[in-house]
């Protein structure tokens, strides 16, 4: 199912400490102008790693520049810019800062971590698994290093071992929504229907304003031929990509006449060309038309 151009993927690669939209560029680093340049200690450190854990990345990118302008040599500080540059998307810097960071064990451990992460969402999923699994290796409590080796099995279709990463950073992050959302869309690529469905339904349970796990929800009930129930409630704004990948699900599932309904219905929705939904019309035809022929020739043959 992966292959397929015209599924929306919701899958979420989490990062050391989430994701967030880049906020606009201001002078210094990461926002500050003219800020007094306190020493580097400890409380400085935890304060930064706060505001990143609490995704307040303004006032961590302020905080950094302060404590950069003091205390460039600190490791700590590098380590802390690399996460969030990665929490800002901004991951071929983040990359660079975490090779940066070759100190001490922990520190080192985190950035390993960092590394990987970065080449993961970068694309770069070969250079990504060793790091990942060296990572898992050196802290095998760490639930985004689990969560990203998943999903890297998940790609190279290795079932068996993305499993067991997402029972371990399921265990690690007391069930994260996020992991639970990912092991769902592994079950879904399986066609493990009941047990994806079973997982998306807890990550909403943990965090009901989850889009990506409703959508994968509803691409699994669509999947299962409930199309009316896949596509049922849905906003405005949700209406044709919803109604897309139930049209790709029926697809899937050889309900080309569904499948032109709704991937027509997902085209109209979107009130502009939808390239997305008109190819995934294109694959319905030829399929039909195949069929179509394949029954032509085996009533010649009789």
């Amino acid at each position: 199912m992966r292959s397929k151009e015209g599924l929306a993927f919701v899958l979420v690669l989490a990062t050391g400490i989430g994701l967030a939209a880049v906020v606009p560029a201001q002078a210094g680093w990461f926002g500050a102008a003219d800020a007094p340049t306190p020493s580097v200690d400890d409380r400085a450190i935890a304060q930064i790693q706060q505001d990143l854990d609490e995704q307040r990345y303004v006032d961590a990118g302020i905080l950094l520049d302060r404590a950069l302008i003091s205390g460039k040599g600190d490791p700590r500080l590098m380590l802390l810019v690399g996460e969030l540059n990665l929490a800002k998307g901004r991951y071929d810097v983040a990359l660079e800062s975490f090779k940066r960071v070759d100190t001490q064990q922990e520190l080192r451990e985190r950035a390993l971590e960092g590394e990987g992460v970065a080449m993961s969402l970068l694309g770069r999923l070969d250079e990504a698994l060793p790091v990942l699994e060296s990572a898992a290796a050196a802290n095998s409590a760490s639930w985004h290093t689990w969560n990203a080796l998943g999903v890297i099995y998940d790609r190279r279709n290795e079932w068996t071992k993305a499993n067991l990463a997402y029972e371990h950073a399921i265990s690690a992050s007391g069930s994260s929504p996020i992991v639970l959302n990912n092991r769902g869309f592994s079950r879904l690529s399986q066609n493990k229907l009941d047990d994806a469905a079973a997982d998306f339904v807890l990550a909403l349970q943990k965090k009901p304003d989850f889009a990506s796990a409703r959508n994968n929800l509803r691409l699994t009930i669509a999947m299962k031929g409930d199309y009316a129930r896949a596509t049922e409630g849905i906003s405005t704004t949700d209406r044709a990509a919803v109604l897309n990948n139930a049209g790709f699900a029926a697809m899937a599932r050889g309900d080309y006449t569904a499948a032109e309904d709704l991937l027509g219905q997902a085209i109209q929705a979107k009130g502009e060309y939808y390239s997305v939904a008109a190819t995934n019309l294109e694959m319905v035809h030829g399929l039909e038309s195949g069929r179509l022929n394949g029954a032509t020739s085996n009533v010649g043959a009789h």
